[in-house]
């Protein structure tokens, strides 16, 4: 049986999550800020459909990315260092998250409700919550979002409107958290793009070993802008 969150209740231990589908941990509860972060300091997410309940997962393997690992192509490379753009951190969150949330082909709907844009909002406003934005001739091209704990950041959506913008903002940021000493990225679930760039899964227990250690670090909590111009990034 699924527990189902009431009120405050706290979330089960993750080693109890349901291996099918990976990763099932509970339903129920709010997305309100306090659950939120409640919820990322024990490596826990939400994940879910409209229409659905509020889904918590805790995949076994995780999939994460270490700031110091990340592999950048030699193409990739060559935009990073010679094309026009700007990368710009926390300028234009709900933006983002929106662009994020609009539908892709292939999908039918999406995971990013109004309920959730609303609730990473109010953690953006606290700031928890963050963005890494590719500007390309005065337009957002592409971009992610996700949140920061410590010196812990979890990943949670890209988007890209122009090739290789949602790469160029993940190298940006990767190059923020490791030179402010953040020291793991988390992806949730494999994916072959993440691989690419250096993304690898850990056993949940390693994770949540990593994670403990992370949120501890005296990071403080707070708006992020800043603009990151072209990298000279060696492949």
């Amino acid at each position: 049986m699924l527990p189902w969150l009431e009120g405050d209740a706290p979330f089960p231990p993750v080693e109890t999550a349901l291996k099918d589908p990976n990763g099932l941990l509970a339903a129920g509860g709010e997305l309100s800020a306090a659950r939120l972060l409640a919820a990322y300091r024990h490596g826990i997410f939400p994940w879910f459909s409209a229409g659905q309940p509020v889904l918590w997962w805790s995949p076994d393997p995780r999939m994460v990315l270490f700031p110091a690992e990340l592999k950048v192509s030699r193409s990739l490379g060559k935009v990073l260092r010679n094309s026009e753009y700007e990368v710009r951190f926390d300028t234009a969150f709900a933006d983002v998250m929106r662009a994020c949330a609009a539908p892709r082909p292939g999908q039918d709907g999406t995971w990013i409700t109004s309920g959730m844009l609303a609730a990473y909002e109010q953690l953006h406003a606290l700031g928890y919550a963050h963005s890494a934005e590719t500007w390309i001739d005065g337009e957002l091209a592409g971009g992610l979002y996700g949140v920061a704990i410590g010196g812990m950041f979890y990943g949670e959506s890209m988007f890209m409107r122009r090739r290789d913008a949602s790469k160029i903002a993940l190298v940006h940021l990767a190059h923020r958290l490791e030179a402010r000493g953040f020291g793991m990225i988390d992806c949730q679930m494999r994916t072959g793009h993440l691989a690419s760039l250096g993304a690898r899964e850990i056993p949940r227990l390693e994770f949540s070993q990593r994670l403990a250690e992370l949120i501890n670090y005296a990071i403080p909590a707070g708006n992020w802008t800043a603009i990151s111009r072209p990298l000279d990034v060696a492949a």
